[in-house]
């Protein structure tokens, strides 16, 4: 989802960190594809070739349904890849990142691939981190000192002050329905999600750097061990960063709520079009409301009431 966000909006992001995700609308709103040339390609499910997946993207940023891509020339990414991940290969990563050679200096791409890692977030900062080479809840594993979240903020953002020995805030809970059309369920949307504001960005302009979870990470299924645990939050406070951890939730079907037919029975992001047939551009429902909410912290706020009342400020 973080590829999706970024490519869609160009101009506004400056980077993404993507650990076992895949090349730009690679599965061209077919689930099929998705599990197959987008996680474990074969002779009979080919990834798409560089060349198809850049052809793809500049029609849509024709039809003015992305940005151009000349918006990725500035951006840096940071690419990782676990030798023991059986749910993306390896190919898919290399492919995503050959797909960004296209647009950035090689300086600006960071590949990470550590041998002994599974598919989950990599991080020093959960207490109870599943070992490196696991695939099981809540997903978030420990590989010796790798962490991920620094890496990712540091190749970002450029060289950043130590980050905070223990996480200092409160991750502050958040309603999403005002930034959809209709009710989150419809957009695959939970109701809350969460914002981590370091005290020193209530009352001053901070960087926002946007967290997407990965699958079987919602709220919803493991708590808040993802929010507290990614890593992310400790350097936010060292480095006047607000990070936003918007959320999905997980279905199958219809559901309480919703008389939308959703797939998505592990609570990922919308990276296959469950949610619609726009879900990589900026149409795209899940793209839209994030959007909508960087728009609201960007905007004119009264921060500090705001995150009393527990409000997105």
């Amino acid at each position: 989802m973080a590829v999706q966000f970024q490519v869609a909006h160009s101009k506004l992001v400056r980077g993404a960190g993507v650990l076992a995700g895949g090349p730009y609308n690679c599965a061209e709103g077919s689930i099929r594809r998705a599990l197959t040339a987008c996680m474990s390609p074969s002779w009979w499910a080919a990834a798409p070739s560089v060349a198809e997946l850049r052809a793809q993207a500049e029609a849509l940023a024709k039809a003015g349904r992305i940005d151009p891509l000349d918006g990725l020339r500035d951006d840096r990414v940071w690419l990782f890849s676990g030798g023991k991940d059986t749910v993306v290969d390896s190919a898919v990563m290399e492919r995503l990142a050959a797909f960004y050679g296209q647009w950035l200096a090689p300086t600006a791409i960071r590949f990470v691939q550590l041998p002994d890692a599974g598919h989950a977030m990599i991080s020093v900062a959960d207490p109870q981190a599943n070992a490196c080479s696991s695939e099981q809840t809540p997903f978030i594993n420990r590989c010796g000192e790798l962490d991920a979240a620094g890496e990712i903020l540091q190749h970002l953002l450029g060289p950043l002050q130590s980050p905070a020995a223990t996480a200092k805030g409160e991750p502050l809970r958040f309603d999403q329905s005002p930034f959809v059309e209709g009710k989150p369920i419809d957009a695959g949307l939970a109701d809350e999600a969460y914002l981590y504001v370091p005290q020193a960005c209530l009352g001053s302009a901070c960087r926002v750097h946007v967290v997407f979870h990965g699958c079987r990470q919602t709220a919803a299924q493991i708590g808040r061990r993802f929010v507290d645990g990614a890593g992310y939050n400790r350097w936010a406070d060292s480095n006047r960063i607000v990070v936003l951890y918007p959320q999905v939730q997980a279905r199958y079907g219809l559901t309480i709520g919703s008389w939308r037919w959703l797939n998505n029975p592990f609570g990922c992001w919308d990276w296959w079009g469950y949610a619609g047939s726009d879900y990589a551009t900026q149409g795209g429902v899940q793209i839209k409301a994030v959007r909508a909410m960087l728009e609201r912290l960007a905007a004119p706020r009264q921060a500090q009431a705001d995150a009393a009342a527990g409000r997105l400020p």
